[in-house]
């Protein structure tokens, strides 16, 4: 299958690596990414030669959250279309969240709004000291809704009140003491403390990592249909109030929001 905005390889061992790959627009999520992920998604997870899965990004960053052609066009949709955009995002999320391969997050640069909600759904993450994080939303009057359920689920409702409401910027050593990633090495170590990672999966039974990956997921929080349908109708409400209006707008025209003090 051939991609546009990520690229797919498996080595000889069965290690997959899934690589964001619009490193000119910091690997920011698309429409035609979204989808491509969705498809990716399904691939691997069909692919019984597949033992595990790395998620990296080419360039600077990471992710840094959502496409600007994206979010122009979601200002100017009808909420119909809002809603059904909000819903190939988070069924992406999903399909990511429930591989059932083990999922290990490569991360580099920023990392900000959908890009936490993509290192949210991995089972491992392992940050690049320089990595900056941030759920940006709230300082474009929006709310970190599709990816909230995984954001939660990654961290705790205890640290995700720290960071969840507030659109502040935070280092990596504050995204490991949160568990939002596992550990953080110089940009130098990052492919080695990645391999640490994927090697004890080369030795373990594929079936029962599934099964087991499987049952942890059902043990914890519930990300259900209905869950995601509620985040969905969440973002497509607050996509209609004047504070978004003004938030994104004002983003757009490079000018602070009137809010802010």
């Amino acid at each position: 299958m051939n991609f546009e905005t990520i690229r797919l390889a498996t080595d000889e061992r069965g290690v997959a690596t899934l690589t964001l790959a619009r490193p000119e627009r910091h690997n920011a999520l698309s429409a035609a990414m979204i989808g491509e992920l969705a498809q990716a998604a399904s691939q691997l997870g069909g692919d019984p030669a597949v033992r595990v899965v790395v998620l990296a990004a080419e360039g600077e960053s990471f992710c840094a959250g959502a496409d600007l052609g994206w979010m122009k066009e979601q200002f100017a949709a009808p909420r119909t279309q809002r809603i059904e955009e909000a819903r190939r995002l988070a069924r992406m999320l999903n399909a990511l969240y429930s591989l059932p391969k083990p999922l290990i997050g490569r991360v580099q640069g920023q990392a900000f709004g959908g890009g936490i909600g993509m290192i949210s759904v991995c089972d491992v993450a392992i940050a690049a000291s320089g990595a900056r994080f941030a759920l940006t939303e709230t300082r474009l009057g929006l709310i970190p809704a599709t990816i909230g359920p995984y954001v939660v689920a990654r961290i705790g409702h205890a640290d995700a009140r720290r960071v969840f409401m507030s659109g502040r910027f935070f280092d990596a050593a504050e995204a490991t003491a949160l568990g939002l990633a596992n550990a953080v090495v110089d940009a130098g170590q990052l492919d080695a403390a990645i391999e640490a990672e994927v090697t004890p999966y080369l030795v373990a039974a594929p079936g029962a990592v599934a099964a087991a990956k499987d049952l942890l997921r059902r043990l914890g929080p519930k990300i259900d249909d209905a869950v995601i349908e509620t985040t969905i109708a969440r973002l497509a409400d607050i996509w209609e109030t004047p504070e978004a209006q003004e938030g994104v707008t004002a983003f757009f025209e490079k000018r602070p929001p009137r809010w802010r003090s």
